[in-house]
C-alpha cells in the first residue's frame, strides 16, 4: 500500500508543547461505530464508555534518555533508542557524522559512553562505563526527559517535563517515549471510572525511539519496524480471555497498548501470556483479534501511528476525523488532544 495515501496537511500552530491542565481538560472526539464525530474532554470518557467495559494501559515508565555531552571540544547530544545488554545502548545522535568507532563521549567527569558501532543514517551503538542500577542512577542524575523533536526545548528541557511527560501509574522503567494517550489519565478519572465499575488492567510496552521515526519508504510493504520489548502477564491474558467470552468490549489505552495485545493474541482472538520482543506493524487490511475500542491521540501524517488507526477505522473514516479535528483547533501529537475510536 502507498505510504503518502496517510499523509495530511496540518498546520503547525497545532502541535501541542506542553499538556492540558488539568490533563483531563484536553479535549476527546469521540468517533462512534456510525461515524459521527462528537466534541467532549477526557473528563467525560466515564460518560461514554460501558460499565462493563475492560480498560489495558501500558504501564511503561520513560527514562531521563536524553545526555548532553563532549567529545573533545565537540557537543553531542545523545538520545537512547534501543537497549542492547546492562550497558550497551543503541542510540540516535545528533550530528553523528563526524563520531568514529572508539570515540568516547563524555557526561560528566565519571560517566561516559564509548562508540562501538555506527552506520550510515542508522543508530549508533554506544558502550557505558556504568553498567545496571548505576547506570540507571547516572541516567536519573544527568539525563532529561526524550521529548520528540516536535516538542521544541531549550538544552536540557523544563522541569515540568519530568512530571509532564510521564503517565500516573508508570511503573516499569525502560522506556525512551511515553505512551501518550495515558497521560490524559488523573486520580479524579480513575475515581469516576471505578465507580462506574470500569475495569482496568496492565500491560508493559517499553516504547522505543522507533515511534519517531519517519517512514522512509513509498510502500507500506518495505517499511521495517523497529522490535519494543513488552510482557503480558497470564494473569492479564485470563481476566482479557473471560471478559471477552463475556461479550464484554476490550479498550486499549494507545496505539502502545493496542500493539501488544494484538501482538499476544492468536488467529481465533485468544490472548496468551507474551514476554519478549514485538515488531508487529499494522496497516489497513490486518483483522484485529482482540480490541475493540481504542482511545489515542492525534498522530503524525503519514507516520505508523496514523496507518494503524485507519487500519482501525478505516481510512476515509479517519482521515474525515482528522480533517474535522484540525478544523476544529484540536492540538495534536504527545502533549495534545485525544480521540475514541469505537467500531461496536
Amino acid at each position: 500500500m502507498k505510504t503518502d495515501i496517510f499523509t495530511f496537511d496540518m498546520p503547525e500552530s497545532l502541535i501541542a508543547d506542553a499538556p492540558a491542565e488539568p490533563r483531563d481538560s484536553a479535549r476527546l472526539l469521540h468517533i462512534d461505530a456510525h461515524g459521527g464525530l462528537t466534541d467532549y474532554t477526557v473528563a467525560d470518557l466515564d460518560k461514554l464508555l460501558r460499565p462493563d467495559d475492560v480498560l489495558i494501559f501500558n504501564d511503561t515508565k520513560v527514562i531521563p534518555a536524553r545526555l548532553y555531552g563532549m567529545r573533545g571540544q565537540a557537543k553531542i547530544e545523545l538520545t537512547l533508542f534501543k537497549q542492547l545488554d546492562l550497558s550497551c545502548w543503541e542510540t540516535l545522535i545528533k550530528n553523528s557524522r563526524r563520531l568514529k568507532i572508539g570515540d568516547v563521549i563524555s557526561f560528566t567527569d565519571t560517566f561516559n559512553a564509548t562508540v562501538l558501532k555506527k552506520e550510515e543514517a542508522g543508530p549508533v551503538v554506544v558502550q557505558f562505563n556504568k553498567k545496571g542500577a548505576e547506570l540507571m542512577a547516572e541516567l536519573h542524575t544527568v539525563g532529561t526527559m526524550p521529548l520528540p523533536p516536535y516538542i521544541k526545548r531549550k538544552r536540557g528541557g523544563k522541569e515540568s517535563d519530568k512530571a509532564d511527560y510521564q503517565t500516573i501509574y508508570a511503573r516499569a522503567e525502560g522506556a525512551v517515549a511515553a505512551p501518550t494517550a495515558g497521560l490524559h489519565f488523573t486520580p479524579e478519572l480513575f475515581e469516576r471510572l471505578d465507580k462506574k465499575g470500569i475495569e482496568r488492567l496492565f500491560v508493559t510496552l517499553h516504547v522505543g525511539g522507533g515511534t519517531f521515526l519517519p517512514v522512509k519508504v513509498d510502500d507500506t510493504d518495505n517499511h521495517k519496524m523497529h522490535a519494543e520489548f513488552g510482557i503480558l502477564t497470564q494473569e492479564v491474558a485470563d481476566k482479557i480471555n473471560q471478559a471477552k467470552k463475556q461479550g464484554r468490549r476490550i479498550v486499549t489505552i494507545g496505539t502502545t497498548s493496542l500493539r501488544l495485545l494484538e501482538s499476544a493474541a492468536d488467529s481465533n482472538g485468544i490472548v496468551h501470556p507474551f514476554e519478549g520482543e514485538t515488531s508487529i506493524f499494522i496497516t489497513p487490511g490486518y483483522r484485529f483479534k482482540a480490541t475493540d475500542v481504542m482511545f489515542t491521540n492525534f498522530h503524525l501524517s503519514g507516520s505508523t501511528l496514523f496507518m494503524l488507526v485507519c487500519a482501525f477505522a478505516g481510512i476515509d473514516r479517519m482521515k474525515e476525523a482528522y480533517r474535522y479535528a484540525i478544523d476544529h483547533q484540536y492540538r495534536f501529537f504527545s502533549y495534545g488532544d485525544a480521540c475514541l475510536i469505537e467500531t461496536k
